[in-house]
């Protein structure tokens, strides 16, 4: 185990996609003592069927801020708004300077081919960000930093232009009820508006007990999918014996847009396969 302090920044489009796609790897993270930051950079006040505006935003930001407590890391929303969002120069500022106020050693992030453009554009303003970060005369009064972080992408689902390729896998198995406690406390998305916008929302549960064992049994099989999709990645990874026992995975896959990484900071930035 590394003995250093990683930094590391997961830069969604909405509050939640943060804890669908990183939620684990952050819980494991700050375990072991490294710093973990979440970043929403929408405040979600158009994801819902029945409210929206600011009254939505606030109850996302509440709802960010409760999930971020049960792991204990931070969580901030920009307050661009939802549906709206473009790679504009000025965005592109908002996000050098975010980076740079953290300076972390590692970006996750949208992969920029997606349904939903705020995660496309998402991607695209971190991608104008890198190198970005290091020049010194650009958002000249933000110092700026000495390296490019290593940036990955997020797992999806989309085929083209090009499919996701995953470089690590993470076995989420010892964290797996810390994840899933903080999707439960997205209220107004797991038992409200996805279940309204893709049919379901008949069959989400009325108590708090059963809502939450109903998310679970579905998040369960959405993360176990994943570690048998990459089974022989997680076995490279960790060995034998344990890629072959994980039950729930998260992948990420590299973005040339950041620093390299390699096999030489792999272990430091991702001190979970001794």
């Amino acid at each position: 185990m590394n003995s250093e302090v990683i930094r590391v920044m997961v830069i969604g489009a909405h509050p939640d996609d943060c804890d669908i796609k990183a939620g684990g790897v952050a819980a494991l993270y700050k375990q072991n003592g490294h710093h973990v930051k979440f970043v929403s950079v929408t405040n979600g006040d158009a994801g819902h069927h029945q409210m929206g505006g600011g009254a939505l935003a606030q109850r996302r930001n509440a709802e960010a801020q409760a999930a971020a407590a049960v792991i204990g890391i931070d969580y901030e929303l920009l307050d661009n708004h939802d549906g709206e969002l473009v790679p504009t120069l000025e965005n592109r500022f908002q996000i050098i300077r975010l980076i740079r106020e953290f300076v972390p050693d590692l970006i996750m992030t949208h992969r920029p081919n997606d349904y939903h453009p705020d995660h496309r554009y998402t991607s695209i303003l971190v991608q104008d960000a890198a190198y970005m970060v290091t020049v010194p005369n650009v958002c000249a009064l933000t110092p700026h930093m000495q390296r490019n972080p290593v940036i990955m992408y997020l797992s999806d689902g989309f085929k083209k232009p090009n499919a996701f390729c995953p470089d690590i896998a993470i076995n989420i198995d010892a964290v797996i009820e810390q994840k899933i406690d903080m999707l439960h406390c997205h209220t107004s998305q797991f038992y409200e508006w996805l279940p309204y916008n893709s049919g379901t929302l008949d069959s989400v549960p009325e108590s708090d007990d059963a809502r939450r064992e109903w998310l679970s049994d579905r998040m369960r099989n959405r993360f176990n999918v994943i570690a048998e999709d990459h089974r022989s990645l997680l076995t490279n990874l960790y060995g034998v014996s344990v890629g072959l026992d994980t039950n729930f995975a998260e992948v990420f896959e590299t973005s040339e847009y950041g620093s390299r990484l390699t096999a030489e900071n792999i272990p430091i930035l991702f001190p979970f396969f001794e």
